[in-house]
């Protein structure tokens, strides 16, 4: 399937690439294709099981708990994928599981 005005989505780590059509949550989007790219959890932000280094690319986040991304790591290029839209193609790691505290 074609996907018109799209992001290429490289998740290095877990040796997959996908597109997701540009304006659309990362995270609903690999659902849509039913890519498993990166771990799901709530969907809403407040697990931060999908949490995912940007490598490369650009792209815009909603909102995220501090309880899961700091702002140190959110300039770093952590995020999490129910929060991030891609803006180009990304090139990310996923597995950054949330702490325990």
């Amino acid at each position: 399937m074609a996907i018109e005005n799209a992001c290429q989505i490289s998740v290095t780590n877990r040796q997959q690439v996908f597109k997701v059509p540009k304006g659309e949550p990362l995270l609903m989007a690999m659902e849509k294709l039913n890519q498993r790219a990166i771990d799901v959890g709530c969907r809403g932000g407040g697990c931060g099981l999908c949490k995912v280094k940007v490598l490369q690319g650009d792209y815009q986040t909603k909102r995220m708990s501090k309880a899961h991304i700091s702002e140190e790591e959110a300039a770093l290029g952590f995020a999490l994928a129910c929060r991030l839209t891609p803006l180009s193609d990304l090139e990310l790691e996923s597995d950054h599981f949330p702490l325990k505290k």
